[in-house]
């Protein structure tokens, strides 16, 4: 199952459109077919079976990429690195235990989406506060919920409700809205193939509701955060001390402020930061993964 055996999304305006209209000519499986394919993929390394497995999920795949938007990242590759997520489940599903490849995919395709977006921005991009990282993990989803995904700046009664919800100020709100506000809306009007019409969210539907609202609630806060301060602990008192206080604050101190503290140079102190933001990010990659592979166990399980 090789990745350039695909449709792949071409740059420029229409190459997403195009894209959707071409697996959109995918059938969907039924139950039984779903079954049979996996059955002799599983047991004759048939890969016409894998591929027609494959296909038929790229929707899914679109789906769960079109949440990722707001991350400022290319969605031709966001896309691609969900489809890399369907074919690991495809080699991984066992059609025997009953339940169906999307319940079972979804979660290889969110674990490898997510990996890509943790290799994409640093922690620094992020936001440096706990209420940066909340706004910035959550505001899509928030205003989803309330229906206020219509391009340029919220309404002040959305703006006071994110507030309220995510405890930070109106202020940051707008500012963060804005700063995402780069990615096409999900609300935003298409014209697919055959003069259909709509918006992503209607086009983009599937015989997995279920699966896909479990998908939505999940909450990227928690196990962004569980995984800083878990990666974190690779780190020694003098390289916490001046990673969180150059890194993890709204108001850094300055590399002369931590000199005098450590009584090092300001050089030192600069070299302790740039190595102590490296060992955090190479943790949280480690620990990413360490995640991605617990959730195929519970899985397979």
């Amino acid at each position: 199952m090789a990745r350039n055996n695909l449709p792949s999304i071409a740059a420029g305006e229409g190459g997403l459109n195009r894209y959707l209209d071409e697996i959109r000519k995918f059938p969907m499986l039924e139950p039984q077919e779903e079954y049979m394919l996996a059955k002799r993929y599983q047991e004759h390394d048939d890969r016409n079976a894998a591929h027609k497995l494959v296909t038929s999920h790229l929707r899914l795949v679109a789906k769960i990429a079109m949440g990722y938007r707001g991350y400022g990242l290319p969605i031709g590759e966001v896309v691609s690195e969900g489809n890399v997520g369907l074919m690991q489940a495809v080699k991984k599903f066992e059609p025997d235990r009953g339940f169906r490849l999307a319940t079972y995919a979804m979660w290889w395709i969110k674990a490898a989406i997510q990996e890509y977006i943790l290799r994409s921005w640093s922690l620094v991009k992020m936001g440096t506060t706990a209420n940066q990282k909340r706004l910035f993990f959550n505001l899509r989803r928030l205003k989803g919920k309330i229906q206020a995904l219509d391009e340029g700046d919220l309404k002040p009664e959305h703006v006071r409700e994110i507030a309220t919800t995510l405890k930070v100020s109106e202020d940051e709100v707008i500012s963060m809205n804005r700063r995402l506000s780069g990615d096409a809306s999900l609300n935003a009007p298409i014209k697919a193939s055959e003069g259909e019409s709509g918006q992503w969210q209607d086009w983009l539907v599937d015989d997995h509701d279920n699966q896909e609202q479990i998908l939505i609630e999940q909450d990227e806060l928690d196990s962004r955060k569980a995984l800083l301060a878990n990666a974190m602990k690779v780190l020694n008192d003098r390289e916490r001390r001046i990673f969180e206080a150059r890194r993890l604050t709204e108001d850094p101190l300055t590399l002369e402020d931590l000199s005098t503290e450590f009584d090092i140079s300001r050089e030192r102190v600069r070299q302790i930061e740039v190595r102590a933001f490296e060992k955090v990010q190479d943790a949280v990659r480690k620990a990413a993964l360490e995640n991605a592979q617990a959730l195929r166990v519970v899985e397979g399980a």
